[in-house]
């Protein structure tokens, strides 16, 4: 297992991120939709702005959208269905303290320019409430579409996240494949903490030793706990090596909560069906491993989306309480 009780400090980057992220602590956020939606690749949305809300008001510490373009039949899940950098603007009206995460914004299919831009709008209009997960894509038949290139996406997604580390500067000069930012111009808003939160994605088709020194984070997926602890500790060895500061660590989880909160575990799609007794048992060892942040994917759960996020909030957020974000208003 990887202890945490002695490692540094991460970073401070925006709201989102000072607060979500604790060295040795792990806090609890949900994907959206918030909604059942097993049996179909599209969710109705329904209530879509009111349980977001709901998941402020209880004490979840982050939403997570994913970047859809296209409904593709193969992968099955359209994701929230809206354009994420859209439903963040929304998000950031409708809530109040909630983190607002992308995870994660497929690169290699959007101009890093817009994507700047749009990040930092959604950063700044929501408080420094945005955490930027970003990757290279894993959908072949979304690329076509766009006319842009499926083998070669890792060399332009390292393009893209050195433009975008660019766009926190005033006036940046680069030489890039995306494009020359001469110094003449510039682009604004800036991000509300001097520049934006980038969680890689799994691999994104780097290195790993780039992933530890390219990333503010990592974003990853469950596995048995040897497996996923080795991961993890093999990742802050890459970033110790470089001599950079400590780095969080986040993954996934699908969930379906039944009502007997003894209930043991059986396996669904990238995660169990259980009870809260056992999650609790679950997340706390995940957080001994080195995990700081888990996003609860409630899309095969059984019961009431809003009773489950209820009973979340009721059963499962206080064993984790430390590690929830502060006080509403919490300074950057």
């Amino acid at each position: 297992m990887l202890d945490q009780t002695t490692t540094t400090a991460f970073p401070r980057l925006n709201r989102a991120y000072n607060t979500v992220f604790r060295p040795g602590r792990l806090s609890l956020g949900l994907v959206v939709p918030l909604e059942t939606y097993a049996d179909s690749a599209v969710p109705n949305m329904a209530c879509h702005i009111e349980r977001a809300q709901l998941a402020d008001a209880l004490g979840f510490s982050a939403l997570w959208l994913r970047d859809v373009p296209f409904n593709v039949p193969s992968f099955g899940d359209a994701g929230q269905v809206f354009d994420p950098f859209v439903y963040l603007g929304a998000l950031a009206t409708a809530t109040r303290d909630i983190a607002l995460g992308a995870a994660s914004i497929v690169l290699p299919l959007r101009h890093p320019a817009h994507v700047a831009k749009a990040a930092a709008s959604a950063d700044v209009l929501s408080g420094g409430r945005l955490l930027l997960g970003v990757a290279s894509g894993d959908r072949p038949e979304e690329y076509p579409a766009l006319n842009k290139s499926f083998p070669d996406r890792g060399m332009r997604f390292r393009d893209s996240v050195d433009y975008i580390r660019a766009m926190a500067e005033s006036y940046p000069r680069r030489d890039t494949d995306h494009g020359t930012l001469s110094g003449g111009i510039d682009m604004l808003p800036k991000p509300a903490g001097g520049q934006l939160p980038l969680l890689i994605t799994g691999g994104s088709q780097q290195s790993p030793d780039w992933v530890a020194r390219n990333g503010d984070g990592w974003m990853t997926y469950p596995r048995d706990p040897v497996a996923q602890g080795r991961v993890v500790a093999e990742y802050r060895q890459r970033i110790a090596a470089t001599g950079l500061p400590d780095r969080p660590v986040m993954q996934s989880l699908y969930v379906d909560l039944v009502a007997d909160t003894g209930a043991p575990p059986s396996p669904i799609h990238l995660g169990f069906r259980s009870g809260t007794g056992y999650l609790r048992q679950y997340l706390s060892e995940v957080q001994s491993l080195g995990i700081n942040h888990v996003a609860l994917n409630l899309r095969f759960n059984g019961a009431d989306v809003e009773d489950t996020m209820q009973t979340l909030a009721q059963e499962v957020l206080p064993a984790f309480a430390d590690a929830e974000p502060g006080s509403p208003g919490t300074p950057y």
